[in-house]
This record gives C-alpha cells, sequence and structure tokens, in this order.
C-alpha cells in the first residue's frame, strides 16, 4: 500500500497541494488503494510500497530535504491517481495522470487569478512529472521495469529527416510551461518596506536579501561564525543543492547587524544562529521560516504594499545588480545558481539595461541609414 499522513512538508506549494490530492483520490476511482505517506523527523520519508521507499532512499543522499519530501508527496499524488504498481504503469496512465491534474478543482468553481484556470498550475504538473520520470529510470536501470513510460514529448514536429546525418527533431513538450517573469521591487516600494520593519534584527534580515542575495533559507541558516566583517562577506554554508559560496554584503548589514547584536538580540541565548526569536515562550530559539514570513507579512501590510516575498527581495538584489552594470558571471556567483541560463533572467528584468543596449543598436543603425545615397 502507498500512502499518508503529512505531518508538514518543506515546501509550500506541496503543502497548497493537499486538498487537491483528497479530491483526486475520492474522484479516481480507487477504492481501497489509499497513499499513505508517512513522514518522521529525521528520517526519510516512507510510501508504504518497497519500490518507491527504495527509490527515496536512493535519492536522499542527492536532493535537499525539502526537495526531498516534494518528490515523496508527488509520487504519492501520481500513485494515488493511477493506482497501479510501477510495473504496470503504462504511456495512457500518464496522460490519464496529466488529464486528472487538468481537470478543475471544487466543481470549477475556483480558478487562479493569474490565468484563470481552474486546473494546477503548469509548472506543478511539469515538477510532478519530473519527479515520476527519474523515479521509472531508476527503476529501469535497475531492471525492474522494461521502460520509462513517461515520453519525453508528444511526437516529432517535423518528418524525419531522409538525408544523411539527419535524425528526428524535437517534439513538442508534454506540459508547455510559460517563463514568466520574476516580480521585483521599485526603488519607493523598497524604501517603504524597510522604513516599516520595527526591529534591527528584521532590517538585518531583509539588508541580507535585499543587498546580498541571500535565499531566505541562507538567511535563517546564518552563523557567527560565517560572518566576516573583515572582509564584509558572509559565507553561506547551505546553500541550494548544498553548494557553499562567499558573498559580498553592504556595509548597512553589517551596520544594522552590529546595533542588532548589541540592543535586541538576547543576551542569554545560546545559540550560535544569528538570528533569534526576541519575545515570547521561543525566545532566544533560532527563528523559523514561518516566523520570517509573518514578519514581511506584517511590514508588506503596513507599508501598503501588494507583494514583497523573500524571493522577491533577492530577484530586487541581482535585477539592480545587473542595471548597475555587473557582468552576468558575477552574479551567477553572487546567486549560487549551478547555471548561468537561470541568470540570464535578469537580462530581461534590468529595463534600464536592455534600454541601454537598443539605443546604442539604434543610433549605428541610424547611422548607417544617414550614410546611404
Amino acid at each position: 500500500m502507498i500512502g499518508a499522513s503529512v505531518p508538514g512538508l518543506g515546501r509550500g506549494r506541496v503543502e497548497a497541494a493537499v486538498e487537491a490530492v483528497v479530491e483526486e483520490v475520492h474522484t479516481s476511482g480507487i477504492g481501497s488503494f489509499m497513499p499513505c505517506l508517512v513522514r518522521s523527523a529525521g528520517r526519510v520519508p516512507s510510501l508504504g510500497e518497497p519500490l518507491l521507499d527504495e527509490y527515496l532512499r536512493f535519492t536522499a543522499a542527492r536532493v535537499r530535504p525539502n526537495t526531498l519530501s516534494a518528490q515523496a508527496f508527488d509520487l504519492k499524488v501520481f500513485f494515488a491517481v493511477v493506482a497501479k504498481p510501477p510495473q504496470q504503469v503504462t504511456v495512457t496512465d500518464v496522460l490519464g495522470f496529466i488529464a486528472a491534474q487538468r481537470a478543475p478543482r471544487r466543481g470549477g468553481n475556483v480558478v487562479r487569478l493569474a490565468d484563470g484556470e481552474a486546473g494546477l498550475a503548469a509548472s506543478t504538473i511539469k515538477r510532478r512529472l519530473a519527479t515520476v520520470s527519474s523515479l521509472f529510470e531508476y527503476l529501469f536501470l535497475r531492471g525492474i521495469c522494461d521502460r520509462n513510460p513517461v515520453p519525453r514529448s508528444l511526437g516529432a514536429r517535423h518528418a524525419r529527416g531522409s538525408g544523411a546525418g539527419q535524425g528526428a527533431r524535437r517534439g513538442a513538450p508534454l506540459i508547455r510551461a510559460p517563463r514568466k517573469l520574476p516580480r521585483v521591487l521599485a526603488p519607493g516600494e523598497v524604501t517603504a518596506l524597510t522604513a516599516a520593519l520595527r526591529t534591527d534584527r528584521d532590517r538585518a534580515m531583509v539588508a541580507l536579501m535585499l543587498h546580498g542575495g541571500l535565499r531566505r533559507c541562507e538567511v535563517l541558516g546564518l552563523r557567527f561564525e560565517d560572518v566576516h566583517v573583515g572582509d564584509r562577506r558572509v559565507f553561506v554554508v547551505d546553500g541550494k543543492g548544498g553548494h557553499q559560496r562567499l558573498v559580498p554584503v553592504a556595509d548597512l548589514f553589517f551596520t544594522t547587524l552590529a546595533t542588532y547584536l548589541a540592543r535586541e538580540r538576547p543576551k542569554d541565548s545560546v545559540d550560535d544562529h544569528v538570528f533569534v526569536v526576541l519575545k515570547g515562550p521561543n525566545r532566544g530559539r533560532p527563528l523559523t521560516a514561518a516566523g520570517l514570513d509573518e514578519i514581511l507579512a506584517g511590514a508588506r501590510g503596513r507599508a501598503g504594499l501588494a507583494h514583497a516575498s523573500c524571493h522577491e527581495l533577492r530577484h530586487t538584489c541581482f535585477t539592480r545588480l545587473r542595471e548597475a552594470g555587473m557582468a552576468l558571471e558575477a552574479i551567477q556567483a553572487q546567486a549560487g545558481h549551478a547555471s548561468i541560463e537561470t541568470t540570464r533572467i535578469y537580462l530581461h528584468l534590468s529595463n534600464d539595461w536592455l534600454a541601454g543596449e537598443y539605443q546604442k543598436a539604434m543610433a549605428i543603425l541610424d547611422g548607417w541609414d544617414r550614410e546611404e545615397p
């Protein structure tokens, strides 16, 4: 039996999908085949099915805990809908799963404001298919399945070439997820947000994201030994994918940090995390992701802003650095991106840079036009 008790997975999207899965289970004719995801602190999640649990144990050494939790949940959703052991899953089952994920939720009365669709977002379906495909690649390599039932595409867009050296061209993707530009804050919004923060601790955390480009988990995981005051840098020990990096941060962070440590941080706290809870029963303990989100939500409300998430602060940092002329390779190192293709998104966000390049090109073209007889 593959199946379920989810005490709280680390990724927000995973938690948001719980109610959708309940509907899938009731509407897919599964009967007694009920998924059962069991997750215990410090242990690899279990789905109660030997092959799936072996895969999760295998992949646990390759991914971060949040990613592992998300993958376990994705597999739970898939087999709750398909209702077959892995060896019996076919391409038809996979296509049926995609259709089920695209079906309206709660009778079609709920739609996303972003695109007006009633089913799950294309990015969510695409991520779930990637997890399922990875599972079957693992089972194929072990000789348990004779093929991966998740097709790479829906057939070639053009006929197979007949000439020498010509092969089948890439087909249309199963899920076409639009690539959207991330939102950033305007200078006025940044000023309003920082003015609405109530403590130097909060201002120091926002400065790390806004001027250093750190992720939320990297800010919360910062320890005293990671702060290099003399070099004006911070050492990210446990970044995304387990990658480490040493990044410079503006003087504003170190000035605000010093004030926080001198005036606000509990003197009796024995934890070496830089940012801790200031009041209440958890005083002196490390601040949690939920705590930071609550701080930012409060400041956003007081500032009258419609949006200002931790990741948007990070996007704002790199967009402004690119607009100031920082090389894309340098931004990649600052951001901790494994591929520079991920960093290229800031070319599109940097309006001033793009406008400048366009004006240069148009000036050259205008010169050519004037030279023509």
